[in-house]
């Protein structure tokens, strides 16, 4: 806040002074003659320290002024003007979420609000562990992630980003649209994602990962959307080979008539997607794609890794900037189904 230098107070003027003296005994005025005019006022009683105020207002008209122009310093204007000591109101926040409006359209701070709502996921099967990524949607411990994540498992283990771990339960699945829905065994008080709007999203616009790749919990990566609507054909379960979330495995998907990634096998399913340049790698399935006001648009369910060796070694190399996110409006228009435990 700009410091301003309040102007010096300033009392009554003494007699010497005043280029004019005006003799006063406190009860009359002595004999000079004012030729029919009355004699000057007295001073009135208490406007020095009328006039030593004044500075004090106007330093907090500026504290005012500056946190109406500081979004971080909003609350200070609400306590202000209600007189409340803890009162704070919505406009301290983005709408909707717990970005500040000072991080507002910047990584960190979508990062920072976001990041408690996002899971790793550990599902053991006869076919061995794969580790996902979750969005945590209510308070009571309903997570979101993909069904090739947890198809087949036996045993799901749930670690929070503060490295609390919990068991889950699938509620239901969807498997033509590569989504699932597993539920906490004895959570409450959790920190919740917000469903934004997949329809409002354009091509160039800003957007955040967050997941567990490779089974680095809690990992932030960024981008923009670089297509929408892309045609990605994947497999309905785990038979066409290790979902994306297996390790250093990859996810097999289809685009264009090609398949990447390893052979996809019969039962597949075909969805539209948004595309993304943002870091996508084995462990960011069913984790969030998130615009700069800290909302989820996506479920990020696939992504193109090169193989690093002809041989076939089962390497893999790094992201290529080719990731896939089912939008969270095809994700919100099955809620209700996977709830009901239907489509699995």
């Amino acid at each position: 806040m700009h410091m301003t230098e309040s102007p010096r107070p300033s009392g009554a003027y003494t007699t010497d002074q005043d280029p004019t003296s005006y003799p006063y005994d406190g009860t009359t005025y002595g004999s000079m003659a004012y030729d029919g005019y009355p004699p000057p006022p007295p001073y009135a009683p208490g406007r020095r320290e009328r006039r030593a105020k004044r500075p004090a207002v106007l330093l907090t008209a500026v504290a005012l002024v500056a946190a109406l122009v500081g979004g971080g310093t909003a609350t200070l204007v609400g306590q202000l003007n209600s007189g409340s000591d803890g009162a704070t109101g919505s406009s301290g926040a983005v709408r909707g979420t717990t970005v500040s409006q000072s991080s507002k359209g910047t990584v960190a701070g979508v990062a920072e609000a976001v990041s408690p709502a996002i899971v790793e996921i550990g599902a053991a099967s006869s076919a061995g562990r794969s580790t996902g990524s979750g969005v945590v949607i209510t308070e009571d411990g309903e997570i979101v992630t993909n069904n090739h994540v947890i198809s087949g498992a036996q045993q799901i283990e749930v670690t929070l980003s503060t490295g609390k771990t919990y068991t889950a339960d699938v509620v239901g699945t969807d498997p033509d649209k590569d989504l699932a829905l597993i539920k906490l065994r004895g959570a409450s008080g959790l920190k919740t994602a917000t469903l934004g709007d997949s329809s409002q999203v354009k091509v160039g616009d800003q957007v955040v990962a967050i997941g567990s790749p490779e089974g680095l919990t809690g990992t932030v990566t960024s981008g923009i959307i670089s297509a929408l609507d892309r045609d990605v054909t994947i497999a309905k379960d785990d038979s066409g080979g290790s979902g994306q979330g297996r390790g250093t495995d990859r996810w097999p998907f289809e685009f264009g008539g090609q398949q990447f990634n390893g052979d996809t096998g019969e039962r597949t399913t075909t969805y539209k997607a948004l595309q993304t340049d943002a870091s996508l790698n084995p462990g960011n399935s069913g984790g969030a794609l998130i615009n700069m006001d800290g909302e989820i648009i996506g479920i990020n369910s696939a992504m193109y890794s090169p193989s690093s060796s002809a041989s076939g070694s089962g390497s893999t190399a790094g992201s290529v900037g080719l990731g896939f996110a089912i939008p969270v409006d095809t994700l919100k228009a099955d809620l209700d189904t996977l709830r009901a435990g239907n489509g699995s």
